[in-house]
């Protein structure tokens, strides 16, 4: 068949078709678009992320602060902190300071969480506060440790350039009273896969989502203002967002101890 009789056929086609079908027609190429980009969406996010290495602070050549998952170009903190990349890639050490200060330093290895009740269980009487210095590591156990944190009544700090990033932040929010001091260096960036495994793009959009559910869950329920996180969701996995010290007061990140004329106001 010839191009104009083609063209005069469909164009008889289309002027006997009533306006109702039209907009079905419409609606259902758009639906089709629609699903096809999504497809070459989901494809292109699962490529790029079998391209991306998994986390694990704890590799001597891994980069600590922050992780460098693709150009490998850390942004700069604002004060560097005092303890070498090479203590803080440990897994997180707890020893009781004098004064009922327990000392947590190192990487949140999986199992950090258990190893912070049982030293709780066979110290919880002497312990007041908890002092961080962390660059962060898995969030399930960062939560679990800031829940037991507030349960017990504990204060929680980051002292005069101690690193505390990542999921660190998390922890940090269980405390009843919360001190950052002068040039502690705390930062937030989104969630990432920090396993070796590669899920596919819906399993790692679906758990990123869920992830990000329970931090800001968690941070609503530790009285923390919701700007923080919008912080980190919007900082890719290889920077760290920085907060300054007025920014982690109006986000009730830091929280001083409250007076009893405060408390009965």
């Amino acid at each position: 068949m010839r191009p104009s009789r083609l063209a005069s056929r469909l164009k008889d086609l289309f002027l006997r078709t009533d306006d109702g079908s039209l907009m079905r027609y419409a609606f259902f190429g758009l639906l089709l678009a629609s699903a096809a980009f999504v497809f070459i969406d989901m494809r292109e996010l699962s490529l790029a992320n079998a391209s991306l290495p998994g986390h694990d602070p704890l590799r001597t050549d891994a980069p600590v602060l922050p992780p460098a998952l693709t150009d490998g170009v850390p942004q700069a903190p604002p004060v560097q902190p005092a303890t070498p990349p090479e203590v803080l890639r440990q897994p997180i050490r707890f020893e009781l300071a004098a004064g009922g200060e327990l000392k947590a330093e190192g990487s949140i290895d999986v199992g950090a969480a258990a190893r912070f009740a049982k030293e709780i269980e066979a110290r919880g009487e002497y312990v007041k506060s908890v002092t961080l210095n962390s660059p962060g590591g898995s969030v399930d156990d960062a939560l679990e440790i800031s829940r037991l944190i507030r349960e017990r009544g504990l204060n929680t700090k980051v002292e005069t350039k101690a690193l505390c990033a990542s999921s660190c932040p998390l922890v940090f929010a269980g405390g009843v009273v919360r001190e950052a001091e002068a040039d502690a260096v705390v930062g937030v960036h989104q969630v990432f896969n920090g396993g070796q495994a590669r899920p596919t793009a819906e399993e790692a959009m679906s758990g990123a989502q869920n992830t990000t559910a329970r931090i800001v869950r968690h941070l609503e329920e530790m009285g923390i203002g919701a700007g923080l996180w919008l912080n980190a969701l919007e900082t890719p996995p290889d920077r760290l967002y920085y907060l300054t010290p007025q920014e982690m007061a109006e986000f009730k990140l830091t929280k001083q101890a409250t007076t009893t004329a405060e408390a009965a106001d």
